[in-house]
């Protein structure tokens, strides 16, 4: 079983909080237990408690959530930008899957809330797969055929 953590933005809550809700229901659907549930203020602040959750032996993966919602002014892509940069290069520098759920830049808060279901659902899902995948790559042994792991 996948030990899933998710980590949520505050910011916008009225889409973060609906995020968070299909999340812990598509993990569960998956299989998957989500063991920590972390709140931040906002998506710029996901890195600094992302990188204490994958160190975190009991955790194989996380899921991040939250929304960007477009401003009159370029705020928003900065904010986006710089979080997935810095959620990926976490990612990659502990080994662990970490998927990006995070709506916008550029997006209403209409467009948000739409957007709400699609984007916590593929981030577990991402989250999951990744998980089980990279279990099943270790453990798989080059035989003179083709390993397929998926």
């Amino acid at each position: 079983m996948v030990r899933l953590a998710l980590v949520v933005a505050e910011f916008n809550y009225d889409v973060t909080q609906l995020m968070l809700q299909k999340a812990i229901d598509h993990a569960k659907f998956l299989g998957a237990e989500v063991v920590y549930v972390v709140k931040v203020p906002g998506v710029y602040d996901i890195p600094t408690v992302l990188r204490d959750l994958v160190m975190k032996e009991e955790v194989d993966a996380v899921a991040t959530l939250g929304a960007v919602i477009q401003g009159a002014t370029k705020h928003d892509e900065v904010v986006a930008q710089q979080a997935a940069r810095k959620i990926l290069d976490i990612s990659v520098e502990s080994g662990k899957p970490v998927a990006l759920g995070i709506i916008g830049p550029g997006a209403n808060r209409i467009q948000a809330l739409e957007r709400v279901e699609e984007y916590a659902r593929h981030a577990v899902e991402a989250a999951v797969k990744l998980a089980r995948r990279k279990k099943l790559l270790k453990e798989a042994k080059y035989t003179g055929s083709t390993v397929y792991v998926e």
